[in-house]
């Protein structure tokens, strides 16, 4: 029985089981089943589902179709233009209008506001234009801004009673003949001109038709024509202007008491009342609107705007609305991503991009290499190279670079004043101990490569050249060969040592032979070198097992290279060149011999500016504490702060001094300062740089060694730096108006060049600039090439905003970010197209929002921005303009992925766009179409600027992209939306995420 139990509850669950999944609903919306079209949204039912078309479609929802809403009788409420976009409208006003907050409405712009509308003396504002006007004496030019006096007397134009209403011509025979301004009619009468609908829409605000006697105008539905003839008036606010019949027993239950607006019921009559922003009038029954900006500019920081009922404030061009709708804070541009790509400088409304050293700014924000070697040759006397963000001159064989980094020299040749620098390396013996130093003369450099490795280098290296035969006019300036210089490399090991040049204790051991021998052979008591480099690197390495069991043994290798220079006078008859080489290499290889011992005994120092160092130093069992600071550092507190370029670290005076006048030290952490050339101890002190010693020839002179005494560049030559060793030839067989000539501007050239061109010495003519380059100045023999990868867009530029970087396109496919126009914010270049795809994750849908989009209108459609489901042209199109619109538009992708294009004419440029998009959830698609489709979005000023800044598009984004977030940004101390758009989000996001609640 027992069992009989079970299997019938195992039946019984069995069955159960299979009704639940039976009865298991299929979201054919989640699973894509669907058969909804594009521009439907699909909504789940028990066992089924319904498709509805979005908001501006129409259909059953398995086919859509978008509504023109342009077609209605009404024009979609637009009282101007109309342009259907697919989903949606958008309204447009003629010129001389701008759009009302309502998105529908047109507005007169006054012109006469901004700059007295270009006019000279006055400025006079009409509906949808304005004139010009000038004061008595004067009469209005051609231009129709500027005035002109007009003489007394005369038959002509310039006679005040010619009787030309707009524009005078004088005929041939000596007579007269009147025109009108565009948008005018000459009368009958062949004077007088008469106003059409073409100008300032006949002074119409809504429509206006052309007539026998003048314009004629009119007005959209739901607005009336006032009595001025040409102002429309909406519906609700005829009251106004028309008193209302009296009763003597009045009711707010008949004609809502007469009231404009609230009324209520009282003892003695009816008591109207008007709602927040309006003002009752006298008549006790009409409601007027408070125009809140008269008072105190309505408490706004910068611009008031009176709407219908309210007020709202607005902020200057880089300043933001706070939360308080009223105070405007400047924007902190360097605060965004990508605004710069160097250096960003913030400015009260505005920014500036500044560029490193050796990089030029373009396009408003970015920074390109230049190419110095572009700028004849970098001023290079031989050979130029540029590399990111500078450059390198270099010589032929048999020469070398003169300090001043551009010109070549003999390597033979000693500049005037300078010493060649040497390195004195003595070894002593003391009974069994080897004792060795190496002192630095000058040309002591320091190089700490990490904490364990450092290189000192002492001297100068010997540069060998190539011998070359000399020519027969002797022409060529290094020729003569020298005795290649003898190079010992010795390496040494030692065991349980750290790489560290610490400063010598004094008494610690005893003098290294500071003053000789102290005993025993000397086998380099006095070793000139002219160059050594010392190398200490300490590495934790070994093999096999005792090197896993000490695994804090420290091994050092010290590599030292020594370079000694063979001296002429030391070459005798009794001992040749190769006698001279064998002793010298035999006493150097003794004392690597006896820097082995010295080094092992740890009896080896570096003298560097009267201080000694230990080159390494072995461990103890228990380390202790460092109490002083590395080479060339200095103790600041409790830390070692390297030497500045322009000084150095002083031994005795255990701190960083300033380079003394006459010498330099462009490095940081150095033991000592280098030599300017020609130095009588003359110049600045703490020189970081060889340009700044005292006694540079100055720019149209030169001299040997670059330093005084100078000598004036011939006629037929130039030199526009200061230091040079030379002056470069006009060319061409050119001669300059007089000698010390600074540049190519003071050559004597057949023709002036102007800017765009270069002079060519070979043909005597000027050249265009090649595409690529650009010229800014008259009378130049080159030009400029563009910074970085940009380019111009023709040949013959003037100026380096002229280059542009073509570099667009690529595949998207991120969550969120821009789709942008080459060279954005700059000018975009002529002649390119650019392609994006955004392929978005599964189960996600794009949004684009437009904040802003300049595309020049006047080339006829020449640059066009279109974004569709695919390359092909019948796809789906989500959007497509070739026009500029500064107020932003946001709406969802009709396909699942985009194509964009962007394709530009060479007719005109502009400024281009920069469009942001995310990707969000399909399951929030209903929420994401509410909030884009509301025109509330849009009507605000300051929810415009919303869809313009970077950092609130961002937390919009984060909203839509999780609507949970919302609650997020509306917490006091995270407010970062404006109260008007936190309260346009709040119903649609609470609905949305509670929407049984």
């Amino acid at each position: 029985m027992g069992a009989l139990e079970i299997l019938g509850l195992c039946l019984v669950l069995s069955f159960g089981n299979t009704v639940a999944k039976a009865s298991q609903d299929i979201d054919e919306c989640v699973d894509g089943t669907d058969n909804c079209h594009i521009d439907a949204i699909c909504q789940n039912t028990p066992k089924s589902y319904k498709c509805i078309c979005k908001s501006g479609y129409t259909g059953d929802g398995k086919h859509c179709k978008d509504v023109d809403e342009c077609e209605r009788d009404d024009n979609a409420g637009c009282v101007h233009e109309c342009v259907n976009i697919p989903g949606n409208y958008r309204c447009t006003c003629y010129d001389g209008f701008h759009l009302a907050h309502d998105g529908h409405n047109c507005l007169d712009v006054d012109e006469c506001a901004e700059g007295n509308g270009g006019c000279q003396q006055t400025c006079v504002n009409m509906m949808g234009s304005y004139e010009c006007h000038c004061r008595e004496g004067f009469f209005l030019s051609d231009n129709q801004h500027t005035c002109i006096q007009r003489p007394e007397e005369g038959m002509n134009c310039m006679n005040k009673n010619h009787g030309c209403a707009h524009i005078c011509r004088e005929t041939p025979k000596g007579g007269i003949a009147c025109e009108c301004r565009p948008g005018f009619e000459l009368t009958k009468n062949q004077r007088d001109c008469k106003l059409t609908c073409n100008y300032g829409n006949g002074g119409c605000q809504h429509t206006c038709d052309d007539t026998d006697q003048g314009p004629k105008c009119g007005c959209h539905v739901r607005f009336v024509l006032h009595s001025d003839g040409k102002t429309c008036i909406g519906e609700r606010h005829l009251q106004q202007h028309v008193t209302p019949p009296t009763f003597s027993n009045e009711t707010c239950a008949v004609n809502n008491g007469g009231c404009d607006s609230k009324c209520h019921d009282a003892a003695t009559g009816v008591h109207c009342s008007c709602p927040m922003g309006f003002m009752l009038q006298p008549d006790r029954k009409t409601c007027k609107d408070i125009d809140e900006c008269r008072l105190n500019n309505g408490g706004c920081d910068h611009i008031c705007r009176n709407t219908v009922g309210s007020f709202e404030c607005s902020c200057k061009k880089g300043y933001k609305l706070l939360i308080n709708e009223r105070t405007c804070q400047d924007i902190d541009e360097c605060s965004f991503d990508r605004t710069c790509d160097h250096i960003c400088v913030n400015t009260p409304g505005s920014f500036q991009c500044l560029c490193h050293k050796g990089y030029m700014l373009y396009g408003l924000t970015h920074c390109g290499d230049v190419d110095e070697c572009s700028v004849n040759q970098g001023g290079c006397k031989f050979g130029c190279v540029n590399t990111p963000g500078s450059y390198e001159c270099t010589c032929p064989a048999g020469c070398r670079l003169h300090w001043n980094k551009k010109d070549c020299i003999e390597l033979e040749i000693c500049l005037a004043g300078t010493v060649s620098p040497r390195a004195i390396l003595t070894c002593n013996k003391n009974g069994k101990k080897e004792s060795c130093s190496l002192t630095c003369a000058s040309k002591a450099r320091f190089l700490p490569e990490s904490d364990n490795s450092y290189t000192v280098s002492c001297g100068t290296p010997i540069l060998q050249q190539v011998p070359q035969p000399r020519s027969s006019n002797g022409s060529h300036p290094c020729i003569e060969a020298v005795a290649a210089p003898i190079k010992q490399k010795a390496s040494f090991k030692i065991k349980d040592a750290k790489c560290y040049l610490h400063p010598h204790m004094k008494g610690k051991q005893n003098d290294t032979g500071r003053n000789g021998g102290l005993g025993g052979s000397a086998p380099c008591s006095d070793c000139q070198v002219s160059f050594v480099n010392l190398k200490c690197d300490s590495s934790k390495k070994g093999k096999g097992r005792r090197a896993r069991n000490s695994p804090n043994k420290e091994v050092t290798r010290i590599t030292l290279e020594f370079e000694a220079e063979i001296k002429p006078e030391e070459i005798t008859a009794s001992c040749n060149l190769n006698c001279v080489r064998q002793k010298i290499e035999k006493k150097l290889k003794l004392a690597i011999k006896a820097l082995k011992k010295s080094i092992n005994q740890e009896r080896f120092l570096i003298r560097v500016s009267g201080m000694e160092y230990e080159v390494a130093r072995k461990l103890s069992l228990s380390p202790e504490r460092q109490e002083s600071c590395g080479p060339g550092q200095q103790r600041l507190g409790s830390k070692c702060v390297s030497c500045l370029p322009g000084t150095y670290y002083h031994g005795q005076m255990e701190q960083c001094v300033l380079c003394p006048p006459g010498t330099f030290q462009e490095k940081e952490g150095q033991l000592s300062c280098d030599l300017c050339p020609g130095s009588d101890a003359y110049g600045p002190v703490g020189a970081t740089n060889i340009s700044a010693c005292a006694g540079q020839c100055p720019p149209g002179q030169y001299s040997v060694n670059g330093f005084k005494p100078c000598q004036l560049c011939v006629r037929g030559t130039y030199q526009p730096e200061a230091g040079r060793a030379l002056c470069f030839h006009c060319g061409g067989g050119l001669t300059t108006k007089h000698d010390g000539a600074f540049s190519f501007q003071d050559c004597d050239t057949k023709v002036q060049c102007s800017p765009g061109h270069y002079y060519n010495t070979s043909v005597h003519r000027c050249i265009r600039c090649v595409i690529g380059t650009y010229q800014p100045d008259f009378r130049q023999n080159y030009c400029i090439a563009c910074p970085g990868n940009t380019t111009t867009d023709f040949d013959g530029s003037t100026s380096v905003s002229q280059c542009k970087n073509r570099q667009c396109g690529g595949e998207l496919g991120e969550f969120t970010g821009y789709i942008e126009s080459p060279n954005y914010p700059g000018n975009y270049p002529a002649n390119v197209e650019c392609t994006w795809n955004i392929n978005p994750p599964p189960k996600r849908k794009i949004l684009i929002v437009v904040p802003e989009i300049f595309l020049p209108s006047e080339d006829e459609c020449g640059d066009v921005l279109v974004m569709r489901k695919n390359s092909s042209p019948s796809s789906i199109t989500t959007y497509e303009t070739c026009q500029t619109y500064e107020r932003p538009i946001a709406f969802t992708a009709r396909s699942r992925k985009l194509w964009i294009n962007f394709k530009t004419s060479e007719a005109n440029s502009a400024r281009g766009f920069q469009i942001p998009y995310v990707t969000y959830d399909e399951d929030y698609e209903q929420l994401v179409e509410d909030i884009v489709r509301d025109g509330r979005l849009y009507a605000s000023e300051n929810h415009q600027e919303i869809l313009k800044d970077k950092k609130l598009i961002k937390a919009f984004f984060d909203v839509l992209a999780h609507p949970q977030n919302y609650f997020k940004y509306t917490e006091k101390h995270k407010e970062m939306l404006p109260r008007s758009f936190i309260k346009l989000l709040r119903s649609k996001v609470s609905s949305f995420l509670r929407p049984y609640k």
